[in-house]
């Protein structure tokens, strides 16, 4: 299909370009911080750089995918009622100048990742690798297009630690997993009532899964999630002299998130994460208080 107006008045070209650089959708690459604050060694100059140049390589990096995914799925995209926006699908952005963007932001990702160190620069490229494989395979298959996109959150967690060498817990890994899962299944389901019996058309594996397969596997992370976090906060607890519990306190605002989130899910939310995290007043409330007692567990050791 040949690219067309899909909007009733076009943006600027340079506008088109930030647009669909998506950088409302950075917000999920502040995952790269939670490793090194749990470490405790956000506060240090050097390990503060590093993490806010994992934090640019990421945004960079997941530009650059953005622009191949969305250039690869444009007619998909035209099917659907909000993404048929975008400036690639609106024919806003030609193919080709979008697909050597994309590929120039990937490459320049990886090498500004190698100025901070190896082990970042595997982190991206990785992730790059996933993505790819996500744009080229993993979502037409059931299942693995909720692990290619869980993928991505995960290895956001991981570049933090990569970029700054701290060790990350076993327990953490988990939640971080299971968490990226709660929220891809979240989208899905969102994705399947949004489209109705569309939802095929525009994504194929939203034609397999049962809507109870769905919430099913969602219980699952959520479960999973919660329990994975009860034991991270006790053993961070088992190592920190505080005199007040903060770890184990923190389980209680965590846990209030978790469930709003859900029911937020359960409410026809969830399509786009970053809308219903910043959208969601006692979301973000909870979300504050978690980081606030969180943070005077580890800063208060």
């Amino acid at each position: 299909m040949p690219d067309q107006q899909m909007t009733s008045e076009a943006r600027p070209f340079g506008r088109a370009l930030l647009v669909e650089a998506r950088p409302k959708q950075w917000v999920k690459n502040l995952l790269v911080f939670a490793a090194p604050a749990a470490a405790g060694v956000i506060d240090e100059p050097k390990a503060l750089a590093q993490t806010l140049a994992a934090f640019a390589c990421f945004c960079l990096a997941a530009s650059g995918t953005y622009y191949l995914n969305d250039a690869a799925d444009i007619d998909a995209d035209r099917l659907h009622p909000t993404k048929r926006f975008r400036p690639i699908a609106a024919g806003e952005i030609p193919l080709g100048t979008a697909r050597a963007i994309g590929v120039a932001a990937i490459i320049a990702s990886v090498l500004a990742a190698l100025l901070v160190n190896w082990h970042l620069a595997v982190v991206i490229s990785a992730y790059v690798a996933i993505t790819t494989t996500y744009s080229l395979w993993m979502k037409h298959v059931a299942v693995l297009d909720i692990v290619g996109v869980a993928a991505g959150f995960v290895l956001r967690a991981i570049a933090g630690a990569a970029a700054v060498d701290v060790p990350i817990s076993d327990w953490f890994f988990i939640v971080a997993s299971f968490g990226s899962l709660f929220m891809v299944v979240g989208k899905r389901r969102a994705e399947a009532d949004e489209m109705g019996d569309e939802a095929a058309e525009f994504r194929p594996t939203l034609g397999v899964y049962p809507k109870q397969y769905l919430a099913q596997l969602q219980t699952v992370c959520t479960s999973v999630m919660l329990v994975g976090y009860c034991l991270w906060a006790f053993e961070k607890a088992g190592v920190s002299d505080a005199s007040v519990p903060w770890f184990e306190l923190s389980i209680v605002p965590f846990a209030l998130a978790v469930l709003r989130y859900s029911l937020l899910l359960d409410t026809g939310q969830g399509g786009a994460p970053e809308d219903v995290v910043l959208g969601d007043r006692p979301l973000l409330a909870m979300g504050a208080v978690w980081l606030l007692v969180f943070a005077l567990g580890v800063y208060t050791t």
